[in-house]
C-alpha cells in the first residue's frame, strides 16, 4: 500500500475540475509508468546504489506533475 503521496493526491493531479479522474484511471497510468520504469532499468542493468520500487517512482512522478493522464 502507498502511503506516501496519497490516493487522493494522486488523484487530484492526474485530474482537473473539469475532468477529474477515477481510481481505475490512477492505476490504468501508475502502472503503464512502472512498467515503463522496469524495462528502462532492466535495459541499464541493476544499480546496487538506488533501491525504489517501480510503482513509487511512477506515483512520485505523478505527484511531481510531470505524468498527465490524457484520454484517447
Amino acid at each position: 500500500m502507498i502511503n506516501q503521496p496519497s490516493v487522493d493526491v494522486l488523484i487530484n493531479k492526474l485530474g482537473t475540475d473539469e475532468q477529474p479522474v477515477s481510481r481505475y484511471c490512477l492505476c490504468v497510468v501508475a502502472s503503464k509508468r512502472a512498467r515503463q520504469v522496469l524495462e528502462h532499468h532492466m535495459a541499464q542493468g541493476p544499480n546496487p546504489n538506488e533501491y525504489l520500487k517501480e510503482i513509487s517512482v511512477a506515483c512520485q512522478e505523478i505527484a511531481d506533475g510531470k505524468i498527465k493522464c490524457t484520454k484517447d
